[in-house]
């Protein structure tokens, strides 16, 4: 009775385990590789540091480096430079923009000044919307964005990492 009750389990076990190896691909989709991550909703609006607002919208259409940074970090510091040089060589190509978090706007402020930031928009997300939205846990994270809003990379990116990923979405 034992061996009976064994064999069966092993059976509907078998079966379990090639049914969940079956292609459930999509069409076009050859089952090889990451799934693409679907588009973020740019549907929103925030202050920036500098008092105006920013509209997601603004991010539509074209591939967008997202950096977020906090006024007290130095790491941030000395990613300061790349991401200036990066909005400067792809002004036209990609959005950039600096999402600035845990701190007090007052603070944020004078970060963008001594850093020499202010070519390109500096978000001020006192809340964490944007953290959240983009899942971001960390200062100087990376989260950069295809062109239709799917995230295509996310995470600390050495320069030369990030250079290659915006390269490669503007082709």
């Amino acid at each position: 009775m034992v061996i009976r009750r064994t064999s069966v389990t092993l059976v509907l076990v078998a079966a379990l385990v090639l049914v969940g190896c079956g292609k459930d691909a999509a069409p076009g989709d050859d089952g090889v590789g990451p799934t693409p991550a679907a588009a973020a909703d740019l549907t929103f609006t925030v202050a920036t540091v500098d008092g105006g607002t920013f509209s997601g919208d603004r991010l539509r259409g074209k591939p967008a480096v997202l950096w977020f940074w906090a006024p007290w970090c130095s790491t941030c510091v000395s990613e300061a430079p790349t991401v200036k040089n990066l909005a400067g060589e792809y002004a036209d190509r990609v959005a950039v923009v600096g999402v600035a978090g845990l701190g007090e706007p007052q603070a944020m402020r004078e970060f963008v000044t001594m850093t020499g930031i202010d070519g390109f928009p500096q978000l001020a997300d006192t809340e964490g919307l944007l953290w959240k939205r983009w899942e971001v846990t960390a200062q100087a994270t990376f989260v950069v964005l295809d062109s239709e809003g799917a995230v295509a990379a996310r995470g600390h990116l050495e320069p030369d990492e990030l250079k290659r990923r915006v390269d490669g979405l503007v082709g």
